[in-house]
C-alpha cells in the first residue's frame, strides 16, 4: 500500500490542475483550426495507448484490467466522458476558456445534488443550501433575462451535467471494480467511440500543428498520471478542493494567450460557485468523519 502523504498529494493535485488547464488551452487552439471530433479522436488514440501500456505493466496484465462485473456501465462511462470532452472543447471555441470553466465549475454541486437519488447517499440540508447558492452563482454568470444571455452558455452547463453523471457512475462501479479497471475502460471505450465518430471528419493537419497535437496527447496522459498519483498518496477529500485551481489557471491562459476578457458577472458568479462547491466538499468530509 502506498504511504499517505497529504502534502505531496496537494502539490500533485495543483500540478494536475495546471496540466489540465494547459491541455484545455491546446484543445481550444487546435479545435479552432480543425474539426473538434477529429482532435478528440487523435487525443483518445494516444490516451487509450497509454492506458493499455499501464495495464500491461501491472500484475495480471490487460486481462485483469478489463475484468469487470459491469461491462455495460463501464462502457457507458467511457462513451459519456468522450462525448463530454467533445462538448466542453466546443464550448472553449464558442465561449472561450474563462466563461466555459466558470460555468463548468458547477459539476461538483450537480454530483452532490444527484448522489441522493442515484446512489442513495444522504445529502443534509446544509449541502442542499450550498447547492442552491451555487446555482445562483451560475445564474449570475449566465445573466438570463438581462438581454445579454447567450444560448451558447448552456454548452458548458451540458458538459458539467455529463461530467457529473460520469462522476456518479464512477462511484457506482467502484463498489465492485478497482480504479485500474475503471481507468482501462475509460480510455478504451472512449477511443472506440471517438474513432467511430471522428474518422468521418478527418482533415489534413499542417505540419506545425502536429507538434501541438503531440503536446496535447502528452499532457492528456500526463495529467491522468498525476491525478492517479495524487489519489494514491493522499485522501481524496484533502486534495479535491485544489482541483478548483484549474479555473484560475485556465482563465489566465484565456486572458494572456487568447485575449479573452473576464466580465464582472463571470468573476462574481464563479466565486459563488467555487465557494459553494468547497463548502459542499467540506460538509461531505465532515459527514464521513
Amino acid at each position: 500500500m502506498t504511504e499517505q502523504n497529504n502534502t505531496l498529494g496537494i502539490w500533485l493535485m495543483i500540478a494536475t490542475a495546471f496540466v489540465f488547464a494547459m491541455q484545455d488551452g491546446l484543445s481550444r487552439h487546435l479545435a479552432g483550426e480543425y474539426n473538434v471530433l477529429m482532435i478528440i479522436m487523435i487525443r483518445y488514440w494516444f490516451f487509450a495507448s497509454f492506458v493499455i501500456v499501464v495495464a500491461a505493466r501491472k500484475a495480471g496484465g490487460i486481462r485483469k484490467a478489463a475484468a469487470t462485473k459491469q461491462p455495460f456501465v463501464q462502457a457507458f462511462r467511457g462513451i459519456l466522458l468522450a462525448l463530454e470532452v467533445c462538448v466542453m472543447v466546443t464550448a472553449f471555441v464558442v465561449l472561450g476558456l474563462v466563461e466555459s470553466h466558470a460555468v463548468f465549475a458547477v459539476y461538483p454541486l450537480l454530483i452532490a445534488a444527484l448522489s441522493g437519488p442515484v446512489l442513495g447517499e444522504k445529502v443534509g440540508w446544509r449541502r442542499w443550501v450550498a447547492i442552491g447558492i451555487g446555482f445562483v452563482g451560475v445564474l449570475i454568470i449566465l445573466q438570463p433575462g438581462f438581454g445579454v444571455f447567450q444560448p451558447a452558455a448552456l454548452i458548458p452547463l451540458l458538459a458539467a451535467s455529463m461530467f457529473a453523471l460520469y462522476g456518479l457512475l464512477t462511484r457506482y462501479v467502484a463498489r465492485d471494480d478497482s480504479a485500474a479497471v475503471s481507468f482501462f475502460w475509460t480510455g478504451t471505450a472512449g477511443a472506440v467511440t471517438m474513432t467511430l465518430i471522428g474518422i468521418w471528419f478527418w482533415e489534413p493537419m499542417a505540419q506545425g500543428d502536429w507538434l501541438w497535437m503531440g503536446l496535447l496527447c502528452v499532457t492528456s496522459a500526463f495529467s491522468h498520471f498525476l491525478l492517479i498519483r495524487a489519489y494514491e498518496v493522499a485522501e481524496a477529500s484533502t486534495v479535491q478542493p485544489f482541483a478548483y485551481l484549474q479555473l484560475p489557471f485556465a482563465a489566465a491562459l484565456g486572458v494572456l494567450i487568447f485575449s479573452e476578457a473576464i466580465r464582472t458577472n463571470v468573476l462574481i458568479g464563479a466565486g459563488v460557485v467555487v465557494g459553494a462547491g468547497l463548502f459542499t466538499l467540506w460538509r461531505t468530509r465532515v459527514s464521513k468523519a
